[in-house]
Order: structure tokens, then sequence, then C-alpha cells
């Protein structure tokens, strides 16, 4: 037989060029390739409380004053001393505007909370609320940046904190991803899986009949025809494997087509929420105008741990710079409040009497807080210097206030954590140790945590 290539002319075989066009389709699949075991070993030897986390990031900047951090009304109308803030980064002197809710000692711990979140204020038991983060960025995308990814400027691609949870632990199951977002996100480095590869992005789902477009395969073919659609497309996957086996982000992307197909097959009973009992349903506050939507996602979330996604990242009232963004007038958090207050400590509750919740991390947290002072209306401006995230479940220490910011609500003083406290204290309690979370691209090291105290000790157990 000739080894002449039968092909003159440029002209290809029809298999080749099925190979051909799978390597230009593969572009756009999705993320959070399936692996049995984690590509980073980071292990923290006898230390491990939590198998999941739930991330809920809300967009625009929540106004610690005014839900878990009170001050009162002492200051109101007086000037102070605003160092090293603004665009400008001038030094200048700010009136401080009233907070006009109340606040009230719940539960055991009596931890005050607002009036905006009585739901949240009935398992704050279960929480331990850090009143003194704070980060480097004032404006909301390089916060978003230096929040999610650990590092500030996009320098280079570094990747989301679910993507690196993504990497270090894999999958808890085959079928489905391990980093999930729901909800629409302020930026898309909220999803990106940066330089460890776009197969440890997240995965997007939304609430509604279409969790997820075209995970349902066309109406009209049959499951035989189907299954045999399936066992083409391994032969050709394994084909094409062979032939770029150097191509390691062809074989991803392969991985991820195949996990869609099994995604068909398990997503669809995991996202259905019609099945739950009517009494979760009114917990999550489902079918009620405020919190239907919400309540959904994070019933979603709870139905996705529990089948082994890792992260579940939930972005709320996001795009542009965020809704919670409230330089125009407080007013304008307490819709938001009310949307999320209920659904929240449904979650908690749901997972609590489900016996989850020792072993699921609920996270809640922003880009950064806000101002003790206005830009000349009733609303309040940026501000990174101190502010308030909370943590339940996962052995972390319910009942708990740790940090404080000044008498104003301006600066983390007592206690200040920088932001990649809260990312090393999620990967703690994962059973990861942050300063090994580290990976080789572009010609040197990354770490994902590169500055901060590291875990705060304080609020885990």
């Amino acid at each position: 037989m000739s080894d002449q290539n039968p092909y003159p002319c440029g002209k290809i075989s029809r298999r080749h060029m099925l190979h051909q066009s799978m390597g230009a389709l593969v572009g756009g699949a999705i993320g959070s390739l399936w692996t049995e075991e984690g590509k980073l070993n980071a292990s923290l030897p006898g230390y491990k409380k939590a198998d999941a986390v739930i991330f809920l990031f809300m967009c625009g900047g929540v106004s610690h004053i005014d839900t878990f951090d009170p001050k009162g009304n002492k200051y109101a109308g007086k000037l102070i001393d605003v160092i090293g803030f603004g665009d400008n980064v001038a030094e200048m002197k700010r009136p401080v505007i009233p907070c006009l809710r109340a606040f009230k000692n719940y539960g055991q711990s009596g931890t005050p909370v607002s009036d905006w979140f009585p739901h949240v204020g009935g398992v704050i038991d279960e929480i331990a609320v850090v009143r003194s983060m704070w980060c480097q960025e004032g404006n909301h995308f390089p916060a978003v940046i230096e929040t999610q990814t650990g590092h500030r400027g996009r320098a280079f691609d570094n990747p989301s904190f679910g993507s690196w949870v993504s990497y270090a632990l894999g999958s808890g199951n085959k079928n489905l991803p391990t980093f999930v977002n729901i909800g629409r996100p302020s930026s898309p480095v909220q999803l990106t899986g940066g330089y460890l590869g776009a197969a440890y992005a997240a995965t997007p789902f939304q609430a509604g009949a279409v969790p997820i477009p075209n995970l349902n395969p066309p109406a009209g073919g049959s499951s035989a025809e189907r299954d045999k659609q399936m066992e083409t497309l391994m032969r050709l996957n394994q084909e094409f494997r062979e032939r770029h086996a150097l191509n390691t982000d062809i074989a991803a992307r392969i991985d991820s087509y195949e996990l869609a197909g099994r995604m068909q097959l398990s997503a669809p009973g995991v996202v259905d929420i019609s099945k739950e009992p009517k009494h979760i349903l009114d917990l999550y506050g489902i079918g009620e105008k405020p919190t239907d939507d919400f309540g959904r996602q994070l019933l979603m979330a709870r139905r996705l741990v529990e089948n082994g996604v890792r992260f579940v990242q939930l972005c709320h009232a996001g795009g542009g710079n965020g809704s919670w963004d409230a330089h125009g007038d407080m007013k304008s958090h307490e819709p938001l409040c009310r949307a999320v207050d209920k659904p929240i400590a449904g979650l908690i509750q749901d997972l609590k009497q489900r016996g989850m919740l020792q072993r699921t991390m609920v996270v809640f947290t922003s880009e950064f807080g806000r101002s003790p002072w206005s830009q000349n209306t009733t609303g309040r401006d940026h501000n990174p210097k101190g502010y308030s995230s909370w943590f339940a479940g996962g052995g972390i220490k319910g009942g708990t206030v740790h940090g404080a910011t000044d008498e104003f609500g301006y600066k983390a003083v007592e206690n200040p954590h920088y932001y990649s406290d809260l990312h090393a204290t999620i990967l703690k309690q994962l059973g990861l140790d942050h300063q090994k979370m580290k990976f080789r691209a572009l010609g040197r090291t990354f770490h994902l945590v590169e500055e901060g105290h590291g875990p705060i000790e304080q609020i885990t157990a």
C-alpha cells in the first residue's frame, strides 16, 4: 500500500473532518470537569469539618452598620476624619448619617441583628459574625476581583475561589459539576477557572423551569437513539483524545461534554424542587412574592450539595455594580433584605434538620461594606476598610461575634481580618491548608492566599 497522501490539494478524510470540527466545537463546553480526586495535595492532616460550601455573595456592598454591626446614633451629624479614601485618596471630613434600623438581641448568644434580618436573627446561634473584615479596593470591579481571587488586578488570570476548591477537592458526584454558580454575578471573574483551566470554571445554573440551558435532549428521540448517539460520541472522543493527547485543554473540554451527557441523566432530578413537601417550600419562602426567586435558588443549592457538589456560589442582585450599592438611599436595602432573609434562615434550618449543617458551610459576604457617611444623600458610600461577613455550619462556632470596627463603623480596629482570612477559614474547614494552595503557571508559582493572618481560629471548632 502506498504511503502517499491519498488526499492531495488540501482535501481531508471524512473522519479527519469530524475530528477537526469537534476541535472547534469543544471551545464552548461547560466547565467543572469531574475528577474523582482533587489535583492538588493540600490536605490539612487530621482536620476536616466540612464537605461543601454554599457561598452567598451579595453584589454591590451590604451595609454592616444597618445589618450586623450596630453603632447607634451618638455621632450622627458629626464630622469625622476620613483618611486616604476615595478615588483621589485624599483626606477629608464627612458627616455621619443616622442609622434608622432597630436592633434586637437574638438567641441564647444575645447577638444583635437588624430588623431587616429577623429570620436570620432566629438562627443566629448557628452563626459566627466577623465584624472586622477589610480589603484594599474601594470600587466594585476591582474589589470583586480581589475578594473572589485573593489578588488585586488582572495582571494574571487568577482563578475564582470556587475554582480553587474544585481543583483541590475534586467531585463528590461524577454526574454533577464540582463548582456551580446560581444567579447573575457582578463580574465574569466570579466564574472563571483562570490558569487552572476552563475545566474548573463555574457551571451556571438558574432557578426556574430550565435550570440548565440545553440540558434536556430534543423532543421526539427515543432512548435507544440517544444511547446509540452517546456510544458514537464516546468512540469519537476517545479517538480524538489519542490524536491530540498532548493538548490538555481539548481533553478537558471533551470530558466536560461527557459530563454534560451524564448531567442529562442526573441533574434534572436534582434541580427539580416540585416534589419537595410544602413545609419545606414554606421554609424557604417559595410561593411568596418577595422571597420566591431566592428561595428557589437556595433550595436548589441544598439539593446540589446533598448530591455531592462541592461549592455552590449564589450571586444575589448582580449585574453592573450590584443592587446592594446603596448610594442614593439606604431604603434600597430593605427589599433586598426582605428577599434574602427568610430563604437564608430557611436554608440553615433545613440543613440542620437533615443533619447536613455540620458538614456544610454557609458563608454570607460582599465585596465590601458601606461607609458611616453619605454622598450628600441618605445612602452610604463604599467602605473596604471595615465590614461584616458571617459563617454557619461546617464546624463553625455558632453564636459568636468576633472583631470590631471603630465607633463609627468605618475601620476594622479589633482583630482585623483581610479578606484572604475568609478564604483560609473556609479552606481549613474543608480540610485544606491555605499555604499549600499553589499552582505553577506562566513560569512562576501562584498562591491563592498571599496576605493575611490565615484562618480565623476564634470562630472555628
